[in-house]
């Protein structure tokens, strides 16, 4: 005789796994899953620059190009980066000078494509009690004076 599927199940040390019900063990694996996420989100600020973050920036910036002539391409100057409240506040108790990491990336970025910034660039990054799973969620806009308080929606 054959046991169900999920009788096989094994834990990251190969022990196996406590039975749970069906719903609870979605949703703990998928608690895990942004626990997992979240300090792999914090691990990339704190020893280099945000890799994913940065990526999203990038296609956020290259989605809003506006081709105006051959030479002169216009990207928005004002981008949100909204992050769920544990990491936010995991990021400011460590001192992270995230919105300015990201704000250079996205500038070296510009560069190097050749886009001229709408006005002064700058990359604001708040916390989200409501953002996509968890994750984060990156915003862009053109604004002729940036100001952090110019964020908040």
């Amino acid at each position: 005789m054959t046991l169900p599927e999920e009788k096989h199940r094994k834990t990251a040390n190969n022990d196996p796994a406590p039975e749970q019900p069906e719903a609870a063990s979605r949703l703990t694996g998928l608690e895990r899953a942004m626990e997992r996420f979240g300090a792999s989100l914090l691990a990339q600020f704190r020893h280099k620059e945000p890799v994913e973050l940065v990526a999203a920036l990038r296609r956020e910036c290259d989605d809003h190009a506006v081709v105006c002539s051959e030479s002169l391409v216009v990207v928005p100057n004002a981008y949100g980066v909204e992050l769920p409240e544990s990491v936010h506040r995991e990021l400011e108790q460590n001192g992270g000078r995230v919105d300015q990491v990201l704000t250079d990336s996205l500038l070296r970025h510009g560069e190097s494509r050749g886009y001229a910034w709408a006005g002064p660039l700058a990359v604001h990054v708040t916390k989200s009690p409501s953002v996509p799973n968890g994750r984060y969620r990156v915003t862009s806009r053109v604004m002729r004076h940036v100001r952090a308080e110019s964020f908040h929606h």
